[in-house]
């Protein structure tokens, strides 16, 4: 393929893409395909001579777009949002375009220093104190990671090499087996209602993950994180790392930042706090108070792929002392070394798992500066307002019952009975396929997440889910006559 031909596949591309997203709302949200549908499809074997683009163009609405959820569509309600702007795609265009691998400052400076630039940006947008900042004094600094699940499993890891390189420290005679020894002492801990990849964190990591037990609120209260932690040291084992979580999975719960905290430094422990989700909701500041103590952290991470507009993956993880990544993540070799590595710029290859990274902070750059901070204020606030309209609905039948109200973007309901009417829903919801959400159970109650996740979904998108509700619960309660419905839309 020339340039001429790129730029006409390109324009194809973008028509395509422009196209798709203007129309989402009119596709179904789940796809009718069975697994293993694109076999009969697609050939068995890549072509042997070179085919023309607009065949593989063509082959997108045949093969590729009948097998697609539509994440984007207003009628997606499930999990939370993955985020999607045409900023974004054109910032996602031009880093893959570009193709720059910036391990190093040397490798691409202009990578590097706009990533810095951007996660400082982003990090006095929602608020981060300082210390967290590569321009203020100390140590402190930003990085962008593919997920919250690499940021977790990286904090994870540092927290643990530090907790050994510290030991060694103070006893410089322990052998290399006495060292392995100790980290088979290592014990993380995390809520019971943080998301699966927490405790993946701990399988990765070798640390097993201690699940505590959340209160009443689906927090993990400071008083249970102690009791946790005194067991264990009367066990002979070693407090590691605290994943705190502010946007739980099932309820968007949020742990008390404070109190943990004074937990944590009490026992001398790394505290991670995994903000995935609502991390994005602190642009607005009246929605800061979930943070409460964030100062007292170690690390903090939140995804702008998620409900910032910025394309996946730009997962952004700010830490207070990057020295101690650079100690656990640092692998020399002569290839590596270049003249400007001691002039302050960080190389962030020793900031991350991998060696290579992408050009993330591309497209995190296009979305902050042609949306401005006050349009993305005005997009999560619009989101969370969505979420309170469905919570109304609900209220207005009395079939329904709330589990958690509306809170940032989410609301959890039940139908009122055994877990058998949820779940019946759930079932008939999926068949039907014309909104997409998932269930949860929670203190061993069935529920639903209902997650306001497109940027295009209006208040017209809220009627037709709840429409689509009604409907399939009337299937659930035909059997039953004294529950007639009551209060439809």
């Amino acid at each position: 393929m020339d340039a001429q031909s790129f730029r006409e596949f390109g324009k194809a591309a973008i028509d395509y893409m422009a196209d798709y997203l203007e129309n989402i709302r009119d596709k179904q949200v789940l796809p009718n395909v069975e697994p293993g549908y694109m076999r009969k499809l697609l050939p068995e074997e890549a072509p042997e001579e070179p085919e023309d683009w607009r065949e593989v163009l063509k082959d997108m609405d045949r093969a590729i777009m009948p097998g697609l959820t539509h994440w984007h569509s207003p009628h997606f309600h499930a999990f939370y949002p993955t985020a999607n702007s045409y900023p974004g795609i054109v910032g996602e265009m031009m880093s893959a375009g570009l193709g720059t691998i910036g391990f190093t400052w040397m490798s691409s400076p202009a990578s590097t220093e706009l990533e810095v630039i951007t996660l400082d940006w982003l990090g006095k947008m929602i608020g981060l104190p300082p210390q967290f900042l590569s321009c203020s004094p100390g140590y402190g600094g930003g990085v962008l990671q593919g997920s919250a699940s690499e940021a977790t499993l990286l904090c994870l890891l540092v927290a643990r090499e530090r907790y050994v390189q510290r030991l060694h420290e103070k006893n410089p005679s322990l052998t290399e087996q006495e060292l392995r020894a100790t980290k088979a002492k290592l014990v993380a801990y995390a809520s019971d209602q943080s998301n699966s990849s927490v405790e993946k964190a701990g399988i990765l990591g070798s640390v097993p993950m201690r699940l505590i037990r959340a209160d009443e609120k689906f927090q993990m209260s400071g008083s249970n994180l102690r009791a946790a932690i005194e067991a264990d040291l009367k066990e002979g084992l070693i407090p590691c790392i605290v994943i705190s979580t502010l946007g739980t999975t099932p309820t968007c719960a949020n742990d008390p930042l404070r109190e943990i905290a004074a937990v944590c430094s009490e026992f001398g422990i790394w505290l991670h706090v995994d903000a995935a989700y609502s991390g994005a909701a602190l642009i607005c500041p009246e929605y800061r108070y979930i943070c409460e103590g964030i100062e007292l952290a170690d690390s903090f991470n939140f995804n702008p792929h998620k409900w910032m507009l910025v394309n996946f993956d730009c997962s952004a993880l700010w830490v207070k002392d990057s020295r101690e990544l650079v100690a656990a993540m640092s692998v020399d070799r002569a290839y590596l070394v270049h003249t400007q590595q001691d002039a302050g710029m960080p190389d962030y290859r020793n900031w991350q798992i991998p060696l290579g990274r992408r050009f993330r902070a591309l497209k995190l750059w296009f979305v902050l500066r042609i949306y401005g901070v006050k349009k993305l204020q005005e997009y999560i606030r619009a989101q969370c307002k969505l979420a309170t309209d469905f919570e109304m609905l609900l209220r207005g039948d009395d079939r329904f019952e709330i589990f958690t109200p509306a809170h940032m973007g989410l609301v959890t309901f039940r139908l009122k009975g055994p877990n058998e009417n949820t779940n019946k829903l759930m079932a008939n919801l999926q068949k039907s396929k014309k909104i997409y959400v998932v269930g949860a159970e929670v203190g061993g109650k069935a529920m639903i997440r209902f997650a306001i996740c497109s940027r295009f979904t209006t208040f017209s998108d809220i009627e037709y889910a709840w429409n689509e509700m009604v409907s399939q619960t009337d299937k659930v309660f035909l059997t039953s006559p004294e529950n007639a419905t009551n209060g439809h839309f």
